[in-house]
């Protein structure tokens, strides 16, 4: 096991020693900290599950780094592919993110950002990106946040094909990518797509939210 060179910090608001791993201090020459992450960012509160106590998501109302992430997040699938996005305000600039994890270990990410974009955009570039990242062949689950992408691929779109890709109610919205996401799964007959609840804690969701958000920082 390799041991990372860790800093100590002594907080601002609060007194208390805290420490960042030099890597993170890494990305960002010359910042020094001067509030904890509880200062910074307020209290984190937790949930009691029938599996034990998880802590809650912060990245609702915070912008955290993914390596924020991997420091405070431990539960959820640790095999799949995560994916999440966003617009802020919606509409407005947003940006998607998606990793494929199999036992806790990294395999791949992707993430981008545009500037005039929404929510609904972004999670469905963020399912069609996630299938490019598993091999061919190789079964793996699909975890997306968004109930309207889970729905249009698993409910909705095989409908929608045989009208024509028209809705009863009217057109399809974001046909553009509706198309190529129902297509890429239908073609994958290996991959599912599961809905995963967000701001949960859930570690390798928050992992794909803080690559959607990454824009957000810099």
């Amino acid at each position: 096991m390799v041991l990372r060179a860790m800093s100590t910090f002594v907080c601002q608001t609060c007194g208390k020693s805290f420490s960042l791993p030099q890597h993170v201090l890494d990305r960002y020459p010359g910042w020094v900290p001067k509030q904890c992450m509880d200062c910074r960012n307020g209290k984190v509160a937790s949930s009691s599950l029938s599996s034990g106590s998880r802590k809650k998501s912060r990245s609702k109302d915070v912008v955290l780094t993914t390596d924020e992430v991997l420091a405070e997040f431990t539960d959820g699938p640790d095999t799949g592919v995560f994916t999440d996005g966003g617009a802020v305000p919606n509409p407005g600039p947003g940006g998607w993110g998606a990793v494929y994890v199999v036992d806790g270990e990294i395999i791949g990410e992707a993430s981008g950002h545009d500037a005039d974009t929404t929510n609904n955009r972004m999670e469905l570039i963020a399912a069609l990106e996630a299938v490019s990242l598993v091999p061919e062949g190789t079964p793996a689950t699909v975890y997306a946040d968004s109930r309207l992408v889970v729905q249009t691929v698993n409910e909705w779109a095989a409908g929608w094909e045989k009208r024509g890709w028209k809705r009863k109610s009217g057109p399809v919205e974001n046909l553009d990518l509706v198309q190529p996401l129902y297509r890429a799964f239908k073609s994958r007959p290996e991959l599912k797509l599961e809905w995963i609840a967000a701001h949960s804690g859930y570690r390798w969701n928050e992992y794909a939210d803080a690559l959607a958000s990454k824009w957000r920082v810099g």
